[in-house]
């Protein structure tokens, strides 16, 4: 069947964007037809709408909604079925299938497109690969979010990191991944678990997930406030210095100034004993990022990246969908904001003026 859809297209002039009626048409052999439930409104969106681009594009990565109509080769889902979309395959191995493109056909004849699926939609036309089917006993709103701003931030305490019971935690930037972040290190016992932000709202925000200490980055040195949080005061560096730092740092921001303080903030290292912290980038960069070498290196310190939490959908939404049934993962206080998808604008300038506190959703 094809299907009318309501779609927002990032148009290839610079300018506000755009809400789109399309026909999506039926499924190919390899796609999925969602009529859509509600989609997170994603930080990283911002950086397509402010890029140059020779073609409009299509935006969204995390949904939830009931599948319409399945392709001919696709097995694991079925009309009728509730859904999450996500940007990351729900899972891949070795010689898998590589899963396609998004591509919406426009009016005009243009082809609006994504690398991998599109969400801030009423209906949406996907890879199969992109698809994770969820029981339908969930939240249908604001469960959207698992897709993204949980699976990153939680992810990359879990899989990238592997945060264990008893390790130091401290977190840069408290919004939806962030915030996801601090839930999974509660969860896993980390001690002290510290969060850093400039708004205290946010910051006192942050406790109600788990957060044990927090520093406002405008009125204080955070690298020093870490430090001063975490020394070990029975070890020393190769240079005699207290060890002190968090054992995992970890930037949910990604901009020039938070990748540049999250290395002098993990953890020395412990001369002959003991290497030291892990800084983990989540948030996406935009510009590049000057470290100490000297410190890396002296302190053996580790500085690495984590895409999607390191995430694979099928074996890790289950745990996030259980973490939300028994109390964990408290969404209803996660989700923020609500709008609809005719003030997708107002949205997007929200979002990039920090205004949303947690993590807004359209609401089809």
């Amino acid at each position: 069947m094809a299907a009318e859809a309501k779609v927002v297209v990032v148009p290839k002039v610079q300018g506000p964007l755009e809400i789109h009626s399309v026909v999506l048409p039926s499924p190919g052999p390899h796609q999925v037809l969602i009529k859509q439930f509600a989609s997170g409104i994603c930080h990283s969106q911002l950086h397509t709408m402010h890029r140059s681009r020779s073609a409009p594009e299509v935006l969204g990565h995390e949904s939830t909604g009931e599948v319409l109509e399945v392709g001919t080769e696709v097995s694991h889902v079925a009309p009728g079925d509730t859904v999450m979309v996500t940007w990351v395959p729900r899972t891949i191995n070795p010689g898998d299938r590589i899963p396609e493109a998004a591509r919406v056909e426009l009016a005009s004849g243009e082809v609006a497109t994504c690398s991998n699926v599109f969400t801030w939609a009423d209906h949406t036309l996907v890879d199969e690969g992109y698809v994770v089917k969820v029981p339908s006993t969930i939240e249908p709103l604001v469960s959207s979010i698992i897709g993204c701003a949980v699976m990153t931030g939680a992810g990359a305490v879990e899989n990238t990191a592997n945060v264990q019971a008893g390790d130091s935690v401290a977190i840069f930037g408290v919004g939806g991944v962030g915030l996801s972040a601090v839930v999974a290190a509660s969860a896993r016992g980390a001690n002290p678990l510290i969060t850093v932000d400039l708004d205290d709202e946010k910051l006192a925000f942050a406790r109600r997930f788990g957060a044990t200490h927090t520093i406002n980055a405008a009125k204080v040195d955070p690298i020093a406030e870490i430090r001063a949080l975490t020394q070990k005061t029975d070890r020393a560096t190769i240079r005699r210095e207290t060890v002190a730092g968090a054992d995992f740092v970890f930037d949910c921001i990604g901009i020039k100034k938070t990748m540049e303080q999250i290395v002098p903030a993990a953890r020395t290292g412990f001369f002959g004993g003991e290497s030291g912290g892990t800084a983990v980038l989540v948030g996406v960069p935009t510009t590049g990022v000057e470290l100490d070498p000297l410190d890396l290196l002296m302190n053996e310190k580790r500085f690495i990246g984590s895409i999607g939490g390191s995430c694979s959908p099928d074996r890790d939404f289950p745990r996030y969908i259980q973490w939300h049934q028994e109390g964990t993962l408290d969404l209803e206080s996660l989700v923020t904001e609500r709008f609809g998808i005719e003030d997708i604008n107002s949205a997007t300038a929200a979002l990039e003026a920090g205004e949303i506190q947690g993590r807004a959703i359209l609401v089809f």
